[in-house]
């Protein structure tokens, strides 16, 4: 996927307590969402070109496609392109994004969907359909990044 690694990366690592942190400066579940969305709108853009069946989140309500790709100047690091045509998972995504970001496949395969639930607080706030669909999400990126580790 060398033509991924031509996008600039807006992320910088963060741990999941850091986002927990910083979500935990809003004070109720509307401000989460609003600054979820505003997350989602400042995901860039995903080229077309990624946006296949290959790379579509199977098994969630809204559209989404992830797509792994190696880091150019230090290949055991992957980033991840997505896109999503729902707002608020758009913004979930954008969570994961910058949770699995610069992270080698062997750090992604470690991530746990209750504990990113859990400390989000998201388990209080999104639908079990929601849920699945997340679920599926990290299943696809935990894939992508075994897949273009090996």
């Amino acid at each position: 996927m060398s033509n991924a690694s031509n996008a600039a990366v807006a992320y910088t690592m963060t741990t999941l307590d850091e986002i927990a942190e910083t979500l935990d400066l809003f004070d109720d579940w509307d401000q989460r969402y609003h600054y979820l969305v505003e997350l989602g709108e400042q995901l860039p853009e995903m080229p077309a070109t990624l946006k296949t069946e290959e790379n579509k989140v199977k098994g969630c309500m809204s559209q989404v496609w992830v797509s792994a790709y190696r880091d150019a100047s230090q290949p055991q690091l992957l980033h991840f392109h997505g896109d999503c045509d729902t707002t608020i998972i758009k913004g979930v995504l954008a969570l994961l994004i910058q949770l699995t970001d610069g992270r080698t496949a062997q750090q992604i395969q470690q991530l746990d969907v209750d504990d990113f639930f859990k400390q989000l607080k998201l388990d209080k706030h999104l639908s079990p359909n929601r849920h699945f669909g997340i679920y599926a999400i990290v299943e696809l990126m935990k894939q992508q990044a075994a897949a273009i580790s090996a």
